[in-house]
């Protein structure tokens, strides 16, 4: 290949990428819309839900009401972009792919949006009702009346689910980039105690400064990466066998014809 036909090669790449992120942006765009539409019915069944039946919401700026629009808006429209995004990757990567690899590749996409919607299934019906629940027995403890603003009440709300939802991505973004031969578990193992650091980290920054919230969410995390490794390492065992599958097949046939090759260009030496 000469250095044009790379060249080439290259910008055809980043031309395609290019194509790929608009049309996600796009469909971003598109979804949030959408939900902007459809927020006040979910606020409206969020607000009968247990978690927050008894707390009364108030608006305390103009622009309050019009804020929590739009961080549903673009919540609905992160979950509806999701699949799509991951399609589009899956469409980028699978050309440089085998075939099985391509139609196993495929199946991360399903995986990847339950889990998103089990975590923040996980950090909305779980953990936030018992940080609520905590917060609010402080205040009583204190003989304080709970007035929460709708926009901050939301807020901390959604800065709580989404990342858990995201983190929850952990175990199929492994087995992607164990597919793709960028990470095996052998580098999970020895990066295991940063990664550990990082997550109990994260933990705490995305819940209340209070123990019990803390481990609740970090055990989760500490489990999902094991699973990710414990992951990443069956999809490293498919891949040697694959190779030696492979190695077993071809390598005979790139053997034979390396030595007709020779063979041909001796008898023409000798001609």
């Amino acid at each position: 290949m000469t250095d044009n036909e790379r060249k080439m090669g290259v910008v055809g790449h980043l031309t395609e990428l290019r194509m790929r992120l608009i049309w996600t942006i796009l469909v971003f765009v598109v979804s949030m819309v959408i939900g902007f539409f459809l927020a006040k019915p979910v606020i409206e069944w969020m607000k009968n839900d247990p978690a927050a039946e008894n707390i009364p919401w108030f608006v305390f700026a103009l622009p309050d009401a019009l804020r929590v629009y739009m961080q549903f808006a673009f919540v609905i429209g992160l979950i509806i972009t999701i699949p799509f995004a991951l399609y589009q990757m899956w469409k980028f990567v699978s050309p440089g792919l085998r075939e099985h690899e391509r139609k196993a590749a495929l199946w991360f996409i399903p995986s990847a949006v339950v889990l998103f919607l089990f975590g923040i299934s996980f950090g909305y019906l779980v953990l936030f009702p018992l940080i609520v629940g905590f917060m609010s027995n402080l205040a009583d403890s204190l003989g304080a009346q709970e007035a929460y603003g709708l926009a901050q009440y939301f807020r901390f709300m959604f800065n709580m689910v989404l990342p858990i939802g995201l983190l929850f991505e952990m175990p199929v973004i492994v087995m992607f980039l164990t597919r793709l031969r960028l990470i095996n578990p052998m580098r999970l193992n020895k990066f295991r105690r940063y990664a550990y650091l990082i997550l109990v980290i994260i933990a705490t920054t995305i819940t209340p400064p209070e123990l019990i919230s803390e481990i609740l969410v970090a055990i989760p995390l500490l489990l999902l990466y094991e699973f990710s490794i414990l992951i990443s390492r069956v999809v490293y065992r498919k891949q040697l066998r694959e190779d030696a599958e492979w190695e077993a097949e071809f390598g005979k046939i790139q053997a034979d014809e390396e030595e007709n090759t020779e063979e041909s260009e001796e008898k023409k030496k000798v001609e």
